[in-house]
């Protein structure tokens, strides 16, 4: 029998407010948990809420930009005056640009570490006595850019790369504790990412279309393939699994293209 259930878990779960974020948020909430969800746009977010509601899980919302210390501080806070437990923190909220070590600013590679990086490492470490108490675990999205390497996308791998280190490393300082710690590593999704990341619809068409050649499955992802892939991770039924990295990338990791 599956046990993928969620039932009697608190989960807090940032960059719900769209993409993979909110399609793990609903998912959570079919399986029973309660839910804290964090986001930047306050009308997506209560919309994420909403439909989260409807399977009779308490939720609470609180919007604010991760890149600031000060909001990851009041994210944790929230949480706990509401729910007084967490047993899953799932670290969802990311961006991406382009460029190359030449084009990438300063201001913009600080800007992509800390939203990417620095605001898990930080929210990580403010939630971990609380996940500490319940033996619970963490879910960092990575992607396949923190396995591979792609041009023109330098700053974006290195923040997944060291996303990735950060998921091992961890897995094995709290396992004693019995906090688990593991990451998915998707391909390329059907979200908002990429046109945020600076891409027309004419390019974003084409970089949907090049994916049916650069992914092993012939297609991009959806949302919701990710999103289950979490719940597994967060479940009981994962309950020997901890470090790991698990792409969710229509085969994409294992190719070498020629």
């Amino acid at each position: 029998m599956s046990k993928v259930s969620l039932v009697g878990k608190t989960a807090l779960i940032t960059g719900a407010s769209s993409g993979i974020g909110r399609a793990t948020s609903i998912l959570f909430s079919k399986l029973g948990a309660n839910l804290t969800l964090c986001g930047r746009n306050e009308e997506s977010l209560q919309n994420t809420a909403d439909q989260c509601k409807l399977n009779n899980v308490k939720v609470t919302t609180i919007s604010g930009d991760l890149a600031e210390s000060k909001a990851i501080e009041e994210t944790i806070q929230h949480c706990m005056d509401f729910h007084n437990k967490l047993d899953v923190l799932v670290n969802n909220a990311g961006i991406i640009a382009l460029g190359t070590l030449e084009t990438i600013s300063m201001e913009e590679f600080d800007h992509m570490l800390n939203v990417n990086f620095r605001s898990v490492f930080q929210l990580s470490k403010l939630a971990l006595p609380n996940l500490i108490k319940s033996k619970g675990n963490i879910i960092n999205v990575s992607s396949v850019n923190g396995l591979r390497s792609f041009p023109g996308s330098l700053s974006y791998g290195v923040s997944k790369a060291a996303l990735d280190q950060f998921t091992r490393c961890t897995a094995l300082d709290y396992a004693p504790m019995k906090v688990r710690v593991n990451a998915v590593n998707p391909g390329v999704v059907i979200t908002e990412l990429q046109k945020r990341g600076g891409l027309d619809d004419a390019a974003y068409a084409a970089f949907l279309e090049k994916s049916k050649t650069t992914h092993a499955l012939g297609r991009p992802g959806h949302s919701d393939e990710v999103s289950e892939a979490i719940a597994f991770l967060a479940s009981d039924a994962a309950s020997f699994i901890t470090g790991v990295t698990l792409p969710v990338d229509g085969g994409r990791h294992a190719m070498c293209p020629r």
